[in-house]
């Protein structure tokens, strides 16, 4: 499979790479490169920027609701998102994304994307709704 993100200059610029796309599940990845971490501070290893992480997860839910347009949608556009940060995902890491939606309609789509570390950790969790346009 072609990676699909490589269509969106951002998502491609951020390294994210879809997996898995289904009108069901849409899966990611991206690994966790000194571009996109917080300075650290002189407190430890950096560890990726909240931005990332909503960048990745709006980019997998986008995907989702992608996937899910009705016949004759012009595409989606995110209306709103929340995150909660749980836990770092260190510099040199890979951080997995998995966004399945809570709703499919013909006006819009809600997902929720979970991000995690190989080990299961959870970094994040975020929800996502995406206008059709």
């Amino acid at each position: 499979m072609t990676n699909p993100a490589d269509m969106v200059p951002f998502a491609k610029t951020m390294g994210i790479k879809i997996t898995e796309m289904t009108k069901e599940i849409v899966r990611g990845e991206m690994l966790v490169r000194p571009e996109i971490c917080t300075a650290g501070n002189g407190r430890g290893t950096p560890s990726i920027h909240g931005g990332a992480v909503m960048t990745f997860a709006d980019v997998l839910g986008a995907f989702g609701g992608f996937a899910n347009l009705p016949e004759g949608a012009n595409g989606t556009t995110t209306s709103e998102s929340k995150t909660n940060f749980l836990n770092a995902a260190p510099e040199g890491e890979t951080v997995y994304g998995e966004a399945t939606p809570f709703k499919v309609g013909r006006r819009q789509s809600v997902w929720q994307t979970r991000i995690s570390l190989k080990d299961g950790t959870l970094v994040a969790v975020v929800t996502q709704t995406q206008i059709v346009l």
